[in-house]
C-alpha cells in the first residue's frame, strides 16, 4: 500500500479543513489507519486513528470534539475533517497505515505504522 495525503492549506482560527489520504497498491480494508502531525521543533504526535472496519476511532485529547476521522474502504481513502482550527493545530499532517487483521485494534504509536504518506501542511493563522 502507498499513501498520498492532500487537502492542507492556510485558514484563519476557527476555520475548517478536510484532509484526504488515498491508498493505492492493494485493498485497504485490512489496515488500521491514523493521522499524525508534526509541528516545527516538536515530535510527531498522534491525532486520530481508526480500526480496519471503521467501527472504532480514537482521538488525542487536543483534537477530540473538533476533528473527525473517517474511511471509505471501497474507495481506499481515509479523511480527517478538522473544525474549529486553532493556531496550535499548525503542523505537517501525515496519514499512516498498518496491516492488522484484528478487528478492534488501533495504535497511537508512530513506530507501529510502517506505511506513511507524504505530509500536507496545515497552517492556522490567528
Amino acid at each position: 500500500v502507498q499513501l498520498q495525503a492532500s487537502g492542507g492549506g492556510t485558514v484563519q482560527a476557527g476555520g475548517s479543513l478536510k484532509l484526504s489520504c488515498a491508498a493505492s497498491g492493494r485493498t485497504f480494508s485490512g489496515y488500521i489507519t491514523a493521522w499524525f502531525r508534526q509541528a516545527p521543533g516538536k515530535e510527531r504526535e498522534f491525532v486520530a486513528g481508526m480500526n480496519r472496519s471503521g467501527a472504532q476511532t480514537h482521538y488525542s485529547d487536543s483534537v477530540k470534539g473538533r476533528f473527525t476521522i473517517s474511511r471509505d474502504n471501497a474507495k481506499n481513502t481515509v479523511d480527517l475533517q478538522m473544525n474549529s482550527l486553532q493556531p496550535e493545530d499548525t503542523a505537517v499532517y501525515y496519514c499512516a497505515a498498518r496491516f492488522d487483521p484484528r478487528e478492534w485494534v488501533i495504535t497511537t504509536t508512530s513506530t507501529n505504522y510502517p506505511i506513511w504518506g507524504t505530509g500536507t501542511q496545515v497552517t492556522v493563522s490567528s
